[in-house]
């Protein structure tokens, strides 16, 4: 078993464990002491010293087929071929004589467009977390399983930096013209997820596939909507609709076909989790879930939640067929509502406008939301938030070749864009409210059903968008945002001082066709 391993060139292991089951992936990690199991049955693991993805240490190999391909910057950090590769030999060196977890799968829900991969993992919680993650094959498609990429995964490898050429003990590498991701030194699942998720935003539109950070869901009739959004504005919340099923609640690509779902799991925070709140992620923390950095009662083995001692960033992953209602494959079909989540805590933004095709790739580039004050030490006014794409780290092309792609799908499929903004009305954070959930709810829903198509609609002198006149279940004077503030003047001056910073980010966007930037915020 050891010769289909050869080809990445690792070799001479004391054992190799190809697509274990999640009982036996979790007998293993026991065994080896990697973690302990919940009450609940999940295993639960420290990660260590990374608590989340390292930014810093991610890297793409420079090679004369991507060069020309990939927005370089801070977020895609070259490496020279020759560092990435003895890295890479390092990390076959240091697994000889161990064990070695390997799993098959495919990214990609949809057969016409999945990706076959390969994860080797030093570790068997690594691997519960690939089985989990993403889409698993039937015993017939791993007879003849050929991987199109492989990820190689050794926490316990630590890069040196002043002999390897990275930026500290950590490196994530991503190499096209090897097809490979490397995960050196960091625990955190995410990197694997992310590095794949990296993977399908670069190779997916050469395939006219729109790649895309958002949630996804359907209704009984088979309609498809999108959710875009920033961590804290109701991504999850408004998507995890009972009415609706869930096709997928974070990475998805937009083909010729429709919709589907990049990932076969979930990776889902549990800072401050409640059964009242969110009962299906609740219920989905079983046995063959991977619980992270979760602080856990020795003798009672109850999680608990709200302990944020180790990382707020604490998190679970487990199948998407946990979840009660979702759509199983994760497939949709051409979307008819897009919808783009912002929480405006400076309370200018309307709670929701209509966008056009050149609105909508507007935002969808600006990816705004804001910090409330008081959330990070040293905040005391709202900050505005922009991630481009609506997940900024995860997109290696430019912007404006994802933005493209969303105003022709649009077009070819007559969908519907919508900004909601579930932030704050009638002043900003410490003065006016947050928006009720409840109109929050309305909005959505009638976006949704179509009951927005024929209502009327003004533009906003500022924000340059389409701010309807009524919305059922919403009072009339709750959708102008002007209207809900007393000092007429003050908003005026707020809402010109956000729209100055909607045209100051969008400014670091070289190359962005006029038709996209004209369609923003208007700062004189």
């Amino acid at each position: 078993m050891k010769n289909y391993l050869d080809a990445m060139g690792i070799t001479e292991l004391s054992a190799i464990y190809r697509n274990p089951s999640p009982a036996e992936l979790t007998e293993y990690a026991l065994r080896r002491g990697e973690g302990k199991l919940a009450d609940t049955g999940a295993l639960v693991i420290n990660t260590g010293k990374y608590t989340g993805r390292s930014p810093n240490d991610r890297f793409i190999v420079d090679s004369p087929d991507v060069h020309d391909k990939v927005d370089w910057g801070k977020i895609n950090m070259p490496i020279e071929r020759k560092t990435a590769d003895a890295i890479y030999g390092k990390m076959c060196a240091y697994m000889q004589n161990r064990e070695a977890f390997v799993v098959d799968a495919y990214v990609g829900a949809d057969t016409t467009y999945s990706l076959p991969i390969r994860v080797v993992c030093e570790n068997a919680a690594s691997a519960l977390f690939a089985t989990q993650a993403f889409v698993r094959p039937t015993k017939e498609q791993l007879e003849n399983f050929k991987p199109e990429f492989t990820v190689l995964v050794c926490p316990g490898f630590k890069c040196i930096p002043e002999r390897d050429g990275t930026n500290s003990e950590a490196a994530i590498i991503l190499d096209f013209e090897y097809r490979r991701v490397t995960v050196a030194c960091s625990m955190y699942s995410g990197e694997i997820k992310k590095g794949m998720f990296s993977v399908m935003n670069f190779l997916m539109p050469e395939r006219d596939v729109f790649p895309m950070h958002c949630s996804a869901n359907m209704g009984a009739d088979g309609d498809t909507a999108l959710f875009f959004g920033l961590s804290g504005t109701g991504k999850t919340t408004l998507s995890a609709d009972p009415n609706r099923f869930l096709i997928g609640d974070d990475e998805h690509g937009w083909s010729n076909d429709g919709v589907f779902n990049f990932e076969g799991g979930c990776y889902a925070k549990c800072i401050n989790l409640s059964h009242e709140n969110e009962p299906q992620i609740w219920e989905a923390i079983r046995f063959g879930a991977l619980v992270e950095n979760v602080i856990m009662d020795d003798e009672t083995r109850v999680l608990d939640y709200n302990d944020g001692s180790i990382t707020e960033n604490t998190r679970v992953a487990y199948p998407v067929e946990y979840i009660p209602n979702c759509v199983i494959p994760g497939v949709g079909g051409h979307p008819k509502t897009v919808i783009f989540l912002t929480a405006d805590a400076f309370g200018v933004l309307p709670p929701i406008a209509k966008l056009d095709k050149n609105m909508a790739m507007y935002h969808f580039v600006t990816g705004y939301t804001a910090k409330l004050a008081g959330t990070e030490r040293g905040i005391k006014e709202p900050q505005a938030t922009f991630s481009t794409l609506f997940g900024a780290p995860f997109f290696i092309r430019h912007p404006s070749v994802y933005a493209e792609m969303l105003g022709k799908k649009m077009d070819e499929y007559n969908a519907n864009a919508y900004l909601i903004n579930t932030g704050w009305s009638g002043g900003p954070y410490g003065v006016g409210s947050r928006m009720k959930i409840k109109y929050t709810r309305a909005m959505v829903t009638a976006a949704l059903t179509g009951a927005l198509n024929d209502v009327e609609y003004v533009r906003h002198p500022i924000f340059n968008v389409l701010v309807p006149k009524t919305c059922p279940e919403v009072p009339d004077e709750v959708l102008d945002p002007r209207e809900m503030w007393a000092d007429k003047a003050a908003y005026d001056k707020q809402a010109k001082e956000l729209a100055k910073l909607f045209v100051k980010n969008f400014a670091k966007y070289g190359n962005m066709p006029k038709h996209i930037v004209d369609a923003g915020p208007i700062a004189d």
